[in-house]
């Protein structure tokens, strides 16, 4: 078949019956006109026609016609034939020279196609002229305008159809682009929320764990001489357990740290001064300067996680006997400060994050900060101490994060 020639769709299907219907009924028109006329070698018209039309039908239902295209050329040829037969017996026949036209233009290739229509027009003018036994431009003008509207017709629907299949194209690739983003924006979105709740846990429970560890082993270490010591430590540990399970509900939520609720950032700062000063032997201050201005609620809790990350870890590796917390209001700009008095380390030689060690606080403490376009600089040296500081911009909460 023509590559240039669309796929039948259900447009495309109704057009052919059509076609075989004009077909059928201008061979049964020159049939029965040459019967009614009582024309000579009437009973050979009759058979020809009916030749020409049994050769038309059944070359579809062959399997082989609809899907070589060297079988649809010999078909058409045995077609072309029957009719050449018939215009030489019937004035009539010249009719069946218009859906001759389309079934040429569909079937052979763009140049073939209007050659074998160009022929078959030039042919019906002479069958036509010689049956009249005269030539005019009357005779001249039915075909040749038969054909150059089958043309434009069929030219004009492949293009229409070009057009059609191209833009089929472009919409079935933007589907497959807008799938492909869907894609990618749920597996950023998982991992987005993978990353915020690695940093919720390792900044409450995993610090949380750690700090009833310590109490724990407070405990052990005091429960022979001093009971009413290890009873302490206990009652503390049985506290923080039930303050990470608080928070452990929380952040799954995706809600406000319950260390924020009623109360506010600089509230939440000194709570935890006091808590972890209560519970450990590092006695923890907190400090605020300049006036309080409203944040967003990310911003606040970012500082409040970078603070618990900070104060656990003075705990836990810098055996410090002080902490200082302060939280600094500036022009353009919210400080959190951490400092300690506790051995320190030297930043260019930390170990690499692991499972079992941990190290992974001061990675999620800056990737909190840069998220919110702020920074995180720390200064520490061996046997000096740490000093922790977080940067912030300030910038006026949104109304729906606005705290009264």
């Amino acid at each position: 078949m023509n590559s240039a020639a669309p796929a039948l769709t259900p447009t495309t299907r109704a057009l052919a019956w059509c076609l075989h219907l004009l077909v059928i009924g201008l061979l049964a028109l020159a049939a029965v006109r040459t019967v009614a006329d009582d024309r000579p070698h009437a009973g050979w018209i009759v058979a020809a026609a009916a030749a020409c039309g049994l050769v038309y039908a059944v070359g579809p239902t062959l399997p082989g016609v609809r899907r070589s295209r060297r079988a649809a050329v010999l078909w058409l040829a045995a077609v072309d034939a029957c009719w050449l037969v018939l215009l030489a017996l019937s004035p009539d026949a010249v009719w069946v020279a218009f859906p001759l036209y389309f079934l040429q233009l569909h079937l052979l290739p763009r140049r073939a196609g209007l050659a074998a229509v160009a022929a078959t027009a030039a042919t019906a003018i002479a069958g036509f002229a010689a049956h009249q036994h005269s030539f005019g431009p009357a005779v001249a003008i039915g075909p040749a305008l038969g054909a150059a509207v089958a043309v434009a017709v069929v030219w004009g629907y492949q293009a229409l159809y070009r057009e059609s299949e191209h833009r089929r194209r472009l919409i079935e690739e933007l589907t497959a682009t807008r799938a492909d983003l869907a894609s990618a924006q749920h597996t950023a979105g998982v991992l987005a929320e993978r990353d915020r709740l690695a940093r919720e846990i390792h900044d409450t429970l995993a610090q949380g764990l750690s700090s009833i560890q310590l109490l724990l082993r407070a405990a052990e270490r005091a429960l022979p001489q001093a009971p009413q010591n290890a009873a302490r430590y206990v009652g503390q540990a049985r506290q923080a357990a039930v303050d990470n399970l608080a928070e452990a509900r929380r952040f799954v939520a995706a809600l406000t740290p319950p260390t924020l609720e009623g109360t506010t950032l600089a509230g939440a700062l000194e709570r935890l001064c006091t808590t972890t000063s209560a519970r450990h032997r590092l006695t923890a201050r907190f400090h605020l300067t300049g006036d309080p201005a409203p944040l967003a609620t990310a911003h606040e809790v970012a500082l409040l996680r970078i603070a618990q990350s900070a104060v656990a870890n003075t705990v836990r590796h810098a055996a410090a006997t002080t902490a200082d917390v302060t939280l600094s209001y500036l022009v353009d700009h919210v400080a959190l400060d951490v400092v300690d008095d506790g051995r320190g380390f030297a930043p260019d030689r930390l170990p690499a994050p692991d499972p079992e060690a941990g190290g992974f606080g001061l990675a999620a403490m800056r990737a909190r900060a840069h998220a919110l376009g702020g920074t995180l600089t720390i200064g520490s040296a061996p046997g000096h101490g740490t000093a922790l500081a977080a940067r912030l911009p300030l910038t006026p909460p949104t109304e729906p994060e606005a705290r009264p």
